[in-house]
């Protein structure tokens, strides 16, 4: 028996090792990838792919289901093998429909995004794994794609869209295709696609929701058509403040790389002129008619205002980088770091800790002497939200002598709710009796609290 035990262990030692010795292949073969790979500012020029007249007995093989297709036929693949695309972003968006391009045989991707791959990215990112985290994400992507098509040709980018590269990155392309989180960028490739006279397929997806639309194609509208001014930066959400489901982001990459497929093909597009939206909860697709392109469109009217790219930072007022995408809706004396919020608790100085996220996020995680309030409970006035706010700040003041005002500290995820929260708090304080009290946000929210200040603090 004890010999049988020691053969067990053995074989599941040998087990362990195995995988921790694949597990060291896959990080070597990443960081070799990443050694080999050309830096963007070493990246020349994009020459003109060839043109085909035939196929070859390898392709029609493994092209053979879409070809036999009448709407696409061998003339049609031949139009793939030499159209080139401009994937924007290789996130949940991008990866689905960088898969699907590849593998239908487009001849040329060029796959830009500035960020790297992290273990939240995966449940929707595709194309990469957990051995690449801490990896570019274009070279990810890149070395996915080479693995499913060799054919393809893919050109990583792995830097961010500015308004200095844009045109001329544009340009290098046939067609594009938005897959960004964030308004300055959608702004940004828009103007340059109409500049540059491309085509481009854009889509979004938050939470279980998304939207496809083709823009500036057989003169249908440009992005700026159809919104001539962004929204509000503190209105506007993303997918780390929102969430969104995996398999949504993979509905709407696949929907953009049949409409890229389409365009590419010569087959024309569905969503010219028209915008489809998905509903993953209710499980159906709705299509609404968009206006025609705008004669006074400041990129593609009749008199433009736009004819070179722009500070679409400070016209959309929100950063392109979605990893610090913070608002500045209040002063400086109405914030506070984390760092001096944790030296006011271990003083333990009387005060009143309120989180604002909504309740799915405090399940996650919390801190234990907080008092919870949505802040969308605080927008609209809840009565028993502001009752327990007024209970709260009544027993926090319950056997303090008599001195300065009550501190609020108010905190969220990020830093931006917990400021939408304080400009609520400081005209309610008033209206709804709730006392005298100074009330503050904590910069960064709890994620800056995870990585300053507890690093066993959960981050999401």
């Amino acid at each position: 028996m004890a010999a049988r035990e020691d053969v067990l262990a053995l074989e599941a030692e040998v087990a362990r090792r195995e995988e921790e010795l694949s597990f060291l292949k896959q990080r070597l073969a990443a960081a070799l990838l990443t050694e080999q790979e050309p830096q963007p500012e070493q990246l020349d020029a994009v020459s003109p792919l060839p043109l085909k007249a035939a196929l070859s007995r390898d392709e029609i093989l493994r092209y053979s289901r879409q070809l036999i297709l009448p709407e696409l036929g061998v003339h049609g693949q031949l139009r793939l093998a030499t159209a080139s695309v401009l994937v924007v972003g290789c996130g949940g968006l991008g990866c689905p429909l960088a898969q699907y391009l590849a593998a239908a045989g487009v001849g040329r991707l060029g796959l830009l995004d500035y960020d790297v791959v992290e273990m939240s990215n995966l449940p929707r990112q595709v194309l990469h794994g957990e051995a690449l985290a801490g990896q570019a994400k274009a070279f990810s992507a890149a070395a996915s794609l080479r693995r499913l098509n060799s054919a393809v040709e893919c050109v990583p980018y792995a830097q961010a869209l500015t308004p200095a590269t844009a045109l001329d990155l544009v340009r290098r392309y046939d067609l594009v295709a938005d897959c960004s989180d964030n308004m300055p960028t959608r702004y940004l490739v828009n103007d340059a696609c109409v500049l540059a006279g491309r085509p481009l397929v854009s889509a979004s997806a938050l939470r279980f929701e998304g939207q496809i639309i083709v823009y500036h194609y057989d003169g249908g509208p440009c992005y700026r058509c159809v919104f001539p001014q962004p929204p509000a930066a503190e209105t506007v959400t993303n997918c780390a403040d929102g969430g969104v489901l995996g398999v949504v982001t993979g509905v709407l990459g696949c929907l953009q790389a049949l409409e890229v497929l389409k365009i590419a093909a010569g087959l024309g597009p569905s969503y010219s002129g028209r915008m489809l939206l998905f509903d993953a909860l209710r499980g159906h697709f709705r299509c609404i008619q968009l206006r025609s392109r705008r004669p006074d469109c400041a990129v593609c009217g009749e008199r433009p205002t736009v004819t070179e790219l722009q500070d679409y930072e400070a016209f959309c007022g929100s950063s392109a980088n979605d990893k610090c995408r913070s608002l500045q809706l209040l002063s400086s004396e109405e914030r506070v770091s984390v760092t001096d919020y944790k030296r006011l608790l271990d003083s333990g100085a009387p005060h009143l800790l309120l989180d604002v996220r909504p309740q799915v996020e405090v399940d996650i995680c919390r801190l234990p002497h907080a008092v919870h309030i949505p802040l969308k409970h605080l927008e609209r006035g809840d009565a028993e939200s502001l009752k327990l706010l007024g209970e709260a700040i009544r027993e926090e003041k319950r056997g303090t002598e008599e001195g300065p005002e009550l501190s609020i500290y108010v905190i969220c995820k990020l830093g931006n709710d917990s400021q939408k929260a304080v400009k609520i708090l400081q005209s309610l304080a008033a209206a709804h009796e709730l006392g005298s009290f100074t009330v503050r946000d904590v910069v960064g929210g709890l994620m800056a609290w995870a990585a300053k200040i507890d690093g066993t603090f959960p981050q999401y």
